[in-house]
Protein backbone atom coordinates (compact mmCIF):
# COMPACT_ATOMS: atom_id res chain seq x y z
CA UNK A 1 0.00 0.00 0.00
CA UNK A 2 1.42 3.37 -0.97
CA UNK A 3 1.50 6.45 1.21
CA UNK A 4 -0.64 9.46 0.28
CA UNK A 5 2.49 11.26 -0.95
CA UNK A 6 3.49 8.35 -3.17
CA UNK A 7 -0.03 8.04 -4.54
CA UNK A 8 -0.14 11.74 -5.42
CA UNK A 9 3.22 11.57 -7.19
CA UNK A 10 2.19 8.44 -9.10
CA UNK A 11 -1.08 10.13 -10.09
CA UNK A 12 0.80 13.19 -11.37
CA UNK A 13 3.21 11.04 -13.37
CA UNK A 14 0.38 9.10 -15.01
CA UNK A 15 -1.62 12.24 -15.78
CA UNK A 16 1.45 14.03 -17.13
CA UNK A 17 2.35 11.12 -19.38
CA UNK A 18 -1.24 10.79 -20.62
CA UNK A 19 -1.22 14.47 -21.54
CA UNK A 20 1.87 14.61 -23.77
CA UNK A 21 3.30 11.10 -23.99
CA UNK A 22 6.69 12.08 -22.56
CA UNK A 23 8.47 10.83 -19.42
CA UNK A 24 7.74 12.93 -16.33
CA UNK A 25 10.69 14.17 -14.27
CA UNK A 26 11.11 15.54 -10.75
CA UNK A 27 11.53 19.10 -12.05
CA UNK A 28 8.15 18.95 -13.78
CA UNK A 29 6.52 17.53 -10.65
CA UNK A 30 8.11 20.14 -8.36
CA UNK A 31 6.52 22.88 -10.49
CA UNK A 32 3.05 21.43 -9.86
CA UNK A 33 1.19 23.44 -7.22
CA UNK A 34 -0.34 20.26 -5.76
CA UNK A 35 3.12 18.81 -5.05
CA UNK A 36 4.46 20.53 -1.94
CA UNK A 37 7.75 18.62 -1.53
CA UNK A 38 11.19 19.51 -2.78
CA UNK A 39 12.99 17.89 -5.75
CA UNK A 40 15.11 15.59 -3.55
CA UNK A 41 12.04 14.18 -1.79
CA UNK A 42 10.26 13.75 -5.12
CA UNK A 43 13.26 11.92 -6.61
CA UNK A 44 13.32 9.58 -3.62
CA UNK A 45 9.62 8.76 -3.97
CA UNK A 46 10.03 8.22 -7.71
CA UNK A 47 12.75 5.70 -6.96
CA UNK A 48 10.50 3.94 -4.45
CA UNK A 49 7.66 3.77 -6.96
CA UNK A 50 10.09 2.34 -9.49
CA UNK A 51 11.13 -0.34 -6.98
CA UNK A 52 7.45 -1.24 -6.59
CA UNK A 53 7.26 -1.77 -10.36
CA UNK A 54 4.80 1.08 -10.86
CA UNK A 55 7.17 3.35 -12.80
CA UNK A 56 9.91 2.74 -15.33
CA UNK A 57 13.08 4.77 -15.94
CA UNK A 58 13.84 4.57 -19.70
CA UNK A 59 17.05 6.65 -19.63
CA UNK A 60 19.43 7.82 -16.93
CA UNK A 61 18.57 11.49 -17.34
CA UNK A 62 14.96 11.03 -18.35
CA UNK A 63 11.87 11.11 -16.19
CA UNK A 64 9.60 8.20 -15.36
CA UNK A 65 6.91 6.38 -17.32
CA UNK A 66 4.01 4.42 -15.86
CA UNK A 67 4.27 0.65 -16.20
CA UNK A 68 1.27 -1.60 -16.79
CA UNK A 69 1.13 -2.08 -13.02
CA UNK A 70 1.27 1.69 -12.56
CA UNK A 71 -1.69 2.18 -14.86
CA UNK A 72 -3.53 -0.59 -13.01
CA UNK A 73 -2.94 1.12 -9.63
CA UNK A 74 -4.08 4.42 -11.13
CA UNK A 75 -7.29 2.91 -12.53
CA UNK A 76 -8.13 0.92 -9.39
CA UNK A 77 -7.22 3.45 -6.69
CA UNK A 78 -6.53 6.93 -8.03
CA UNK A 79 -9.05 7.51 -10.79
CA UNK A 80 -11.78 9.89 -9.62
CA UNK A 81 -15.05 8.06 -9.03
CA UNK A 82 -18.48 9.30 -9.90
CA UNK A 83 -17.34 12.00 -12.30
CA UNK A 84 -19.65 12.82 -15.16
CA UNK A 85 -19.00 10.78 -18.29
CA UNK A 86 -18.29 12.64 -21.52
CA UNK A 87 -21.42 13.18 -23.55
CA UNK A 88 -21.91 10.75 -26.39
CA UNK A 89 -23.47 11.99 -29.62
CA UNK A 90 -27.24 11.66 -29.36
CA UNK A 91 -28.25 8.22 -30.53
CA UNK A 92 -31.79 8.24 -31.89
CA UNK A 93 -32.34 4.64 -30.92
CA UNK A 94 -36.06 5.22 -30.65
CA UNK A 95 -36.10 5.67 -34.42
CA UNK A 96 -34.61 2.22 -34.89
CA UNK A 97 -36.57 0.50 -32.14
CA UNK A 98 -36.62 -2.75 -34.07
CA UNK A 99 -33.38 -2.25 -35.92
CA UNK A 100 -30.86 -3.81 -33.58
CA UNK A 101 -28.22 -3.79 -36.29
CA UNK A 102 -28.47 -0.02 -36.72
CA UNK A 103 -28.45 0.56 -32.95
CA UNK A 104 -25.23 -1.42 -32.55
CA UNK A 105 -23.59 0.36 -35.46
CA UNK A 106 -24.62 3.80 -34.20
CA UNK A 107 -23.30 3.04 -30.72
CA UNK A 108 -19.95 1.83 -32.04
CA UNK A 109 -19.44 4.89 -34.22
CA UNK A 110 -20.35 7.28 -31.39
CA UNK A 111 -18.06 5.53 -28.91
CA UNK A 112 -15.11 5.66 -31.30
CA UNK A 113 -15.66 9.35 -32.01
CA UNK A 114 -15.74 10.29 -28.34
CA UNK A 115 -12.73 8.23 -27.22
CA UNK A 116 -10.59 8.23 -30.41
CA UNK A 117 -10.06 4.53 -29.73
CA UNK A 118 -11.04 1.29 -31.41
CA UNK A 119 -14.66 0.72 -30.37
CA UNK A 120 -16.28 -2.72 -30.43
CA UNK A 121 -19.86 -3.71 -29.64
CA UNK A 122 -21.05 -7.30 -29.63
CA UNK A 123 -24.67 -7.78 -30.62
CA UNK A 124 -26.89 -10.30 -28.83
CA UNK A 125 -26.58 -13.77 -30.28
CA UNK A 126 -29.74 -14.93 -32.00
CA UNK A 127 -30.03 -17.89 -29.66
CA UNK A 128 -30.69 -15.47 -26.79
CA UNK A 129 -33.88 -14.32 -28.54
CA UNK A 130 -37.41 -15.62 -28.58
CA UNK A 131 -39.90 -15.85 -31.43
CA UNK A 132 -42.17 -12.81 -31.39
CA UNK A 133 -44.23 -13.08 -34.56
CA UNK A 134 -44.66 -15.31 -37.62
CA UNK A 135 -46.07 -14.50 -41.04
CA UNK A 136 -46.96 -17.11 -43.68
CA UNK A 137 -47.39 -15.38 -47.03
CA UNK A 138 -48.58 -16.99 -50.25
CA UNK A 139 -46.50 -15.23 -52.91
CA UNK A 140 -47.50 -17.49 -55.79
CA UNK A 141 -49.83 -20.51 -55.94
CA UNK A 142 -46.92 -22.84 -55.13
CA UNK A 143 -44.52 -20.43 -53.37
CA UNK A 144 -44.83 -19.66 -49.66
CA UNK A 145 -42.67 -17.21 -47.71
CA UNK A 146 -42.28 -17.60 -43.94
CA UNK A 147 -41.20 -14.50 -42.03
CA UNK A 148 -39.97 -14.89 -38.45
CA UNK A 149 -39.53 -11.82 -36.23
CA UNK A 150 -37.56 -12.36 -33.04
CA UNK A 151 -37.60 -10.46 -29.76
CA UNK A 152 -34.34 -8.75 -30.74
CA UNK A 153 -36.01 -7.19 -33.75
CA UNK A 154 -34.24 -9.58 -36.11
CA UNK A 155 -36.13 -10.67 -39.22
CA UNK A 156 -35.52 -13.88 -41.20
CA UNK A 157 -37.28 -14.83 -44.41
CA UNK A 158 -37.44 -18.20 -46.11
CA UNK A 159 -39.11 -19.35 -49.32
CA UNK A 160 -40.70 -22.77 -49.81
CA UNK A 161 -41.94 -24.26 -53.08
CA UNK A 162 -44.75 -26.79 -52.89
CA UNK A 163 -45.41 -29.59 -55.37
CA UNK A 164 -48.90 -28.27 -55.98
CA UNK A 165 -50.90 -25.12 -55.38
CA UNK A 166 -51.27 -24.17 -51.70
CA UNK A 167 -54.71 -23.34 -50.41
CA UNK A 168 -54.80 -19.70 -49.17
CA UNK A 169 -56.94 -20.72 -46.23
CA UNK A 170 -54.31 -23.24 -45.17
CA UNK A 171 -51.62 -20.56 -45.26
CA UNK A 172 -53.74 -18.22 -43.12
CA UNK A 173 -54.46 -21.03 -40.65
CA UNK A 174 -50.75 -21.88 -40.43
CA UNK A 175 -49.85 -18.28 -39.57
CA UNK A 176 -52.42 -18.20 -36.77
CA UNK A 177 -51.42 -21.62 -35.47
CA UNK A 178 -47.68 -20.90 -35.51
CA UNK A 179 -48.08 -17.59 -33.66
CA UNK A 180 -50.19 -19.29 -31.01
CA UNK A 181 -47.78 -22.21 -30.57
CA UNK A 182 -44.37 -20.55 -30.97
CA UNK A 183 -44.69 -17.03 -29.61
CA UNK A 184 -42.28 -16.56 -26.71
CA UNK A 185 -40.36 -19.78 -27.41
CA UNK A 186 -36.58 -19.47 -27.49
CA UNK A 187 -35.05 -19.61 -30.95
CA UNK A 188 -32.81 -22.51 -30.01
CA UNK A 189 -35.38 -24.32 -27.88
CA UNK A 190 -35.82 -28.06 -28.52
CA UNK A 191 -39.57 -27.76 -27.97
CA UNK A 192 -40.02 -26.02 -31.34
CA UNK A 193 -40.18 -29.34 -33.19
CA UNK A 194 -42.62 -30.69 -30.62
CA UNK A 195 -44.87 -27.67 -31.01
CA UNK A 196 -45.03 -28.28 -34.76
CA UNK A 197 -46.08 -31.92 -34.48
CA UNK A 198 -49.59 -32.02 -32.99
CA UNK A 199 -51.31 -35.41 -33.49
CA UNK A 200 -54.69 -33.68 -33.29
CA UNK A 201 -54.12 -31.95 -36.61
CA UNK A 202 -55.27 -33.27 -39.96
CA UNK A 203 -52.83 -34.95 -42.31
CA UNK A 204 -52.77 -31.96 -44.66
CA UNK A 205 -52.12 -29.56 -41.77
CA UNK A 206 -49.31 -31.68 -40.34
CA UNK A 207 -47.76 -32.11 -43.79
CA UNK A 208 -47.85 -28.36 -44.48
CA UNK A 209 -46.33 -27.47 -41.10
CA UNK A 210 -43.60 -30.07 -41.60
CA UNK A 211 -42.66 -28.42 -44.90
CA UNK A 212 -42.32 -25.05 -43.13
CA UNK A 213 -40.42 -26.40 -40.11
CA UNK A 214 -36.90 -25.50 -41.40
CA UNK A 215 -37.84 -21.82 -41.13
CA UNK A 216 -37.75 -22.31 -37.35
CA UNK A 217 -35.47 -25.27 -36.68
CA UNK A 218 -32.63 -23.82 -38.81
CA UNK A 219 -32.64 -20.44 -37.10
CA UNK A 220 -29.83 -21.48 -34.76
CA UNK A 221 -27.50 -21.89 -37.73
CA UNK A 222 -27.32 -18.10 -37.91
CA UNK A 223 -26.90 -17.58 -34.17
CA UNK A 224 -23.32 -16.33 -34.25
CA UNK A 225 -22.61 -13.18 -32.31
CA UNK A 226 -21.94 -10.16 -34.48
CA UNK A 227 -19.18 -7.67 -33.78
CA UNK A 228 -19.44 -4.04 -34.79
CA UNK A 229 -16.05 -2.34 -35.00
CA UNK A 230 -15.17 1.29 -35.66
CA UNK A 231 -12.00 3.34 -35.31
CA UNK A 232 -9.38 0.89 -36.61
CA UNK A 233 -7.89 3.47 -38.98
CA UNK A 234 -7.80 6.04 -36.19
CA UNK A 235 -6.03 3.65 -33.85
CA UNK A 236 -3.41 2.78 -36.45
CA UNK A 237 -2.75 6.40 -37.37
CA UNK A 238 -2.56 7.78 -33.83
CA UNK A 239 -0.79 4.90 -32.10
CA UNK A 240 2.75 4.04 -33.16
CA UNK A 241 3.34 0.33 -33.09
CA UNK A 242 6.95 -0.28 -32.13
CA UNK A 243 6.75 -3.89 -33.29
CA UNK A 244 5.19 -4.55 -36.69
CA UNK A 245 4.45 -8.13 -35.67
CA UNK A 246 2.25 -6.69 -32.91
CA UNK A 247 0.30 -4.77 -35.55
CA UNK A 248 -0.12 -7.91 -37.64
CA UNK A 249 -1.41 -9.85 -34.62
CA UNK A 250 -3.98 -7.20 -33.80
CA UNK A 251 -5.18 -6.99 -37.39
CA UNK A 252 -5.41 -10.78 -37.50
CA UNK A 253 -7.53 -10.76 -34.35
CA UNK A 254 -9.89 -8.21 -35.87
CA UNK A 255 -10.24 -10.35 -38.99
CA UNK A 256 -10.78 -13.64 -37.16
CA UNK A 257 -13.02 -12.10 -34.49
CA UNK A 258 -13.46 -15.45 -32.74
CA UNK A 259 -10.50 -14.82 -30.42
CA UNK A 260 -11.68 -11.24 -29.89
CA UNK A 261 -15.11 -12.50 -28.87
CA UNK A 262 -13.44 -14.80 -26.35
CA UNK A 263 -11.76 -11.78 -24.75
CA UNK A 264 -14.95 -9.71 -24.64
CA UNK A 265 -17.06 -12.54 -23.20
CA UNK A 266 -15.03 -12.19 -20.01
CA UNK A 267 -16.79 -8.87 -19.49
CA UNK A 268 -20.13 -10.67 -19.31
CA UNK A 269 -19.19 -12.47 -16.09
CA UNK A 270 -17.48 -9.66 -14.21
CA UNK A 271 -19.11 -9.18 -10.78
CA UNK A 272 -18.36 -5.44 -10.86
CA UNK A 273 -19.62 -5.18 -14.45
CA UNK A 274 -16.35 -3.60 -15.61
CA UNK A 275 -13.55 -5.45 -17.37
CA UNK A 276 -10.16 -3.75 -17.68
CA UNK A 277 -6.95 -5.39 -18.88
CA UNK A 278 -3.79 -3.33 -19.24
CA UNK A 279 -0.80 -4.41 -21.32
CA UNK A 280 0.69 -7.66 -20.10
CA UNK A 281 -2.47 -8.44 -18.11
CA UNK A 282 -3.98 -9.50 -21.43
CA UNK A 283 -3.65 -13.22 -22.10
CA UNK A 284 -3.92 -12.81 -25.86
CA UNK A 285 -0.52 -11.89 -27.38
CA UNK A 286 -2.15 -9.48 -29.82
CA UNK A 287 -3.22 -7.26 -26.90
CA UNK A 288 -0.03 -7.33 -24.81
CA UNK A 289 0.85 -3.69 -25.56
CA UNK A 290 -2.73 -2.45 -25.50
CA UNK A 291 -5.46 -1.81 -22.95
CA UNK A 292 -9.03 -3.12 -23.07
CA UNK A 293 -11.96 -1.48 -21.28
CA UNK A 294 -15.29 -3.28 -21.55
CA UNK A 295 -18.63 -3.68 -19.83
CA UNK A 296 -21.83 -5.55 -20.54
CA UNK A 297 -25.30 -4.36 -21.46
CA UNK A 298 -28.65 -6.08 -21.43
CA UNK A 299 -31.63 -6.73 -19.21
CA UNK A 300 -31.84 -6.56 -15.43
CA UNK A 301 -31.14 -10.26 -14.99
CA UNK A 302 -29.41 -11.11 -18.25
CA UNK A 303 -26.35 -9.72 -20.03
CA UNK A 304 -26.76 -9.76 -23.80
CA UNK A 305 -23.56 -8.28 -25.18
CA UNK A 306 -20.55 -6.07 -24.52
CA UNK A 307 -19.39 -2.53 -25.21
CA UNK A 308 -15.63 -2.01 -25.31
CA UNK A 309 -12.72 0.13 -26.44
CA UNK A 310 -9.17 -0.94 -27.24
CA UNK A 311 -6.20 1.39 -27.42
CA UNK A 312 -2.71 2.10 -26.14
CA UNK A 313 -1.98 1.71 -22.45
CA UNK A 314 -1.44 5.47 -22.52
CA UNK A 315 -5.15 6.15 -22.92
CA UNK A 316 -7.49 8.51 -21.08
CA UNK A 317 -8.94 5.88 -18.74
CA UNK A 318 -11.50 8.22 -17.19
CA UNK A 319 -12.98 9.02 -20.61
CA UNK A 320 -12.75 5.41 -21.78
CA UNK A 321 -14.49 4.01 -18.70
CA UNK A 322 -17.14 6.72 -18.59
CA UNK A 323 -17.92 6.44 -22.30
CA UNK A 324 -18.14 2.66 -22.26
CA UNK A 325 -20.52 2.74 -19.31
CA UNK A 326 -22.65 5.49 -20.88
CA UNK A 327 -22.94 3.58 -24.16
CA UNK A 328 -23.85 0.38 -22.31
CA UNK A 329 -26.62 2.18 -20.43
CA UNK A 330 -28.08 3.54 -23.67
CA UNK A 331 -28.02 0.10 -25.27
CA UNK A 332 -29.59 -1.46 -22.17
CA UNK A 333 -32.47 1.00 -22.35
CA UNK A 334 -32.86 0.19 -26.04
CA UNK A 335 -32.95 -3.60 -25.66
CA UNK A 336 -35.42 -3.33 -22.79
CA UNK A 337 -37.90 -2.00 -25.35
CA UNK A 338 -37.31 -4.65 -28.01
CA UNK A 339 -36.71 -7.73 -25.88
CA UNK A 340 -39.17 -9.99 -24.12
CA UNK A 341 -37.49 -10.70 -20.80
Amino acid sequence: MLSERQELILKKVVEGHLEDGHPVGSKHLAADTDVIWGPSTIRHELAVLEEHGLLAHPHTSAGRLPTDAGYRYFVDRLLPRGQEAPALPTMELSLVRREVDEAMRTTTEALSQVTSLLAIVSAPALDTATIRHVEVLLLQPQVVMVVVITSTGGVTKRLFTADSAVDSGLAQWAASYLNERLEGIGVGARMISQRLSDPGLSVSERTFLASLAPAFTDLTETSEELLYIDGAARLLSEYRFEDLSQLNELMGMLERRVSLLAVLRQALVRPDNLFIRIGTENENPALRTLAVVATSYGLARRSLGTVSVIGPTRMDYATAIGSVRAAAKQLSRFVEDVYDE
